[in-house]
């Protein structure tokens, strides 16, 4: 038998069932936890490692792909938060690679596995879980409604949001229950949303679903429904934008919005390709009316709309006049312009609006206040942008320590901005 150096770091290419066994009994702590990863170990070595009293030879066990169900079921109760983190990541990526044509014993080890991990004690963990899983439809359906019915939002918003595994009487049951935006804006962008579901969004009277709900150009929306959303954008003139934009409009909305919205809004619904003769002579008359009238006599609506220069070309400009700083962030939050705020914050971390959007939608307020904080803002603003932005209840959100300290280590909020850009990954 080959003497094999039991602390060396640097294990042989080819290891006997007897050397691997013997390495994984008394070998150094870093030897086990290369021992650990490897593809080519027997499934009663890696049971063994994964009662190993190193942290990260279990950790190292948890993310191999080869270790067997039964040994995934010990690592999902271990007492170390990272090891679970760890198994969460890999069971639910192999949930989504091999949810078709798995063996039944090993499917119900896998299924076993989730259902401990989406009960975990750990946010982290079963944000992970949620994160991974949102969109596979091989999920098993019971660990994708307890992940829906997640007390945190960045568990649950995620599968209210995205998973296909969700009904609408699911969805339905969710809205009537739940009283957080959070959760109303999460399902007001899912994908192709039908006429009932948008129903019971608007009856719940939430302005930034509604506005979700309408920005989504996928949702079906009855047009009585769409008739008393324009009349109420009178009173909430951030739907209008996004009711001009939707598509196939009926050209009784059309006409209602030409008499409601500010002129470039207006001529938004002039250049539309798919008004019929009468609707677009109606627009353009609208149009002329206005001009003759003069702005003095424009519907109040205009006077408080946002001017025609686009929130990525505000964002340059006073980055240009040196003016984008924490205090226009403020500002923007508090006047509720989103688009300002998705892009203020992009242009000031290095960032693309995307990665902002995954953090503000992520309802995290660690998240939301690492990137205030990437971005240079004061901990006021980073408590804004999560009680504004974030959809995070004031009960629920990080404020100031001493006054006006960020309540977080620059480590761990590091660790989020990294946890963030990793799901874009």
């Amino acid at each position: 038998m080959r003497v094999l150096g039991i602390g060396r770091r640097k294990l042989p290419e080819k290891l006997s069932y007897e050397e691997s066994r013997e390495l994984a009994q008394s070998g150094s702590d870093s030897t086990r936890a290369n021992l650990a990863a490897r593809a080519d170990l027997r499934p009663e070595v890696l049971y063994f490692l994964a009662e190993d009293p190193s942290t990260e030879v279990r950790r190292r066990i948890a993310a191999n792909a080869q270790t067997p169900g039964h040994a995934d079921l010990v690592l999902a109760r271990d007492a170390d938060e990272a090891v679970r983190a760890e198994l969460a990541s890999k069971i639910a990526k192999l949930t989504a690679e091999e949810s078709r044509g798995a063996q039944e014993q090993a499917q119900r080890f896998v299924e076993e596995t989730l259902e401990l991990l989406a009960r975990d004690q750990a946010t982290r963990v079963r944000q992970i879980l949620a994160e991974a899983l949102k969109s596979v439809a091989g999920a098993p359906p019971q660990v994708i409604q307890q992940l829906a019915r997640d007390a945190e939002d960045v568990v649950a918003c995620p599968v209210l949001e995205f998973s296909p595994l969700l009904s609408d009487e699911d969805l339905l049951e969710i809205i009537a229950s739940s009283g957080l935006s959070s959760r109303l804006c999460a399902i007001s962008r899912r994908n192709a949303l039908g006429e009932t579901i948008s129903d019971a969004i608007v009856q719940r009277d939430d302005r930034q679903a509604v506005s979700e709900l309408l920005a989504n150009k996928s949702a079906q929306i009855r047009e009585e429904t769409l008739d008393n959303l324009i009349d109420a954008s009178a009173r909430e003139p951030a739907w209008q934008q996004p009711l001009v934009e939707r598509p196939m409009l009926p050209a009784r909305a059309v006409k209602k919005l030409a008499g409601l919205v500010a002129e470039s809004l207006l001529q938004k619904l002039q250049n539309r390709s798919d008004l019929d003769k009468q609707t677009a002579k109606a627009v353009a008359d609208e149009v002329r009316k206005r001009i003759e009238e003069g702005a003095a006599d424009a519907p109040a609506a205009a006077k408080a709309a946002a001017p025609i220069v686009s929130p990525a070309e505000e964002v340059a400009r006073l980055k240009k006049a040196g003016k984008l700083n924490s205090e226009a962030v403020g500002d923007a939050v508090l006047a509720g312009q989103r688009d300002f705020v998705r892009h203020a914050l992009a242009t000031m971390t290095g960032v693309t609006p995307a990665y902002v959007d995954r953090v503000l939608q992520g309802h995290s307020a660690k998240g939301v206040t690492a990137l205030a904080w990437k971005a240079g803002c004061s901990m006021r603003v980073a408590l804004q942008l999560q009680t504004n932005m974030g959809g995070i209840p004031p009960n629920k959100a990080l404020h100031a320590r001493d006054g006006s300290d960020f309540p977080l280590s620059p480590e761990e909020m590091e660790w989020q901005l990294d946890f963030f850009a990793s799901l874009g990954q």
